[in-house]
């Protein structure tokens, strides 16, 4: 899958949990993961404004497992073979 629009490309590690799983590719859903193709300067907005999140379930985001605010998501970008993993809110307790 490719996302964003520079010429220079990179791959990263896209994974989503819980719930989000439906959003990705039917033959990722088992694992959970999928490498992307993006464009060097895309932010994490515009790599997974794609998949159809819906914003209210784009809880929890990590890249290589630091944690990323809802204010640095549209500027944030990444690096080859960064991780990005998402989660839904999540009840319980």
């Amino acid at each position: 899958m490719r996302a964003g629009g520079s010429r220079e490309r990179m791959k990263i590690t896209f994974k989503l949990f819980a719930t989000l799983t439906d959003y990705l590719p039917p033959q990722a859903r088992h694992s959970n993961v999928v490498e992307l193709d993006v464009a060097t300067d895309a932010s994490i907005s515009q790599i997974i404004e794609p998949f159809g999140l819906p914003p209210k379930l784009v809880h929890l985001v990590l890249v290589n497992g630091s944690y990323v605010a809802p204010a640095d998501r549209a500027s944030r970008t990444l690096k080859e073979g960064d991780a990005l993993a998402i989660w839904p809110p999540i009840a319980g307790g």
